[in-house]
């Protein structure tokens, strides 16, 4: 091993270190009997997951983001599945035009997207609500989805379609007899990460939830009143939920797109 080797490696770990120990804190913390979140620990307790469970506004905040976590995962999915198989039948161009414009939400600034959203919604005389920050949501869930999906399609053999329709099958009996299961791993991987990528929001969400509240806004909303552990075991939730989702996607996609 070379010196060089050596130093870019020493790097990468210290990097690596630098950013998941913020999250090492929260999940420790968040089995510490301690009311202060500090070292040093004396003893492990469940007492501050017992006080998330009992406190009144979590489990409205719970549903809220697994019901919007959700909505997103299955819409962003059918429809980012439709819109790849659109782009998969189109001349090359063409289809890495419209991916390029598909992606444009994702280079804006989240704030200046919830502020826009909002505005639009108020204009429109939107109630704000679970259904605003679905939509929300699918702005930049969606690219994901069908970027993912697209990728998976680039290198799908359609011959295989076209010896099932020339069988006889229509296009759709082709789609899910044929298409469908060869890409159902990335399909699903793709929606797992939409729905992790909809638990996690903050900013959009509020922006356009209105008067509720979702998991991480309740983490904010406990951080401006006092900090206790009890909004590290949120944050541990949160961090479980959203990990889990993405490792699910990523296992399940085989780390493709």
């Amino acid at each position: 091993m070379t010196i060089a080797t050596a130093f870019w490696r020493a790097l990468s770990v210290i990097f690596v270190i630098v950013l998941l120990s913020p999250l090492a804190l929260v999940v420790i913390f968040a089995f510490s009997e301690k009311a202060l979140s500090s070292f040093p620990i004396t003893a492990l307790s469940l007492r501050w997951w017992q006080a998330m469970i009992d406190f009144p506004t979590f489990w409205p905040a719970f549903t809220n983001s697994l019901i919007i976590g959700g909505a997103v995962g299955l819409l962003a999915t059918v429809i980012g599945t439709l819109a790849a198989l659109g782009l998969a039948a189109m001349p090359p161009r063409r289809a890495q035009a419209i991916t390029a414009l598909l992606a444009l939400p994702l280079m804006l600034p989240p704030l200046f997207l919830g502020i826009v959203l909002l505005v639009w919604y108020l204009f429109l005389g939107i109630q704000l609500g679970l259904v605003t920050v679905v939509l929300s949501h699918l702005l930049f869930a969606l690219p994901f989805v069908v970027i993912v999906v697209f990728a998976r399609l680039a290198s799908f053999d359609m011959r295989i379609i076209e010896a099932a329709r020339d069988l006889g099958a229509s296009p759709a009996r082709a789609f899910f007899t044929v298409t469908l299961p060869v890409i159902q791993p990335v399909v699903v991987g793709a929606g797992l990460m939409a729905v992790a990528l909809s638990i996690d929001d903050f900013i959009l969400t509020s922006f356009t939830i209105g008067g509720g509240n979702t998991l991480p806004i309740l983490v904010m909303s406990t951080l401006r009143t006092s900090v206790t552990p009890m909004t590290n075991a949120i944050g541990t939730l949160l961090i479980i939920l959203s990990t889990a989702s993405t490792l699910g996607a990523l296992v399940l996609t085989r780390y493709r797109g």
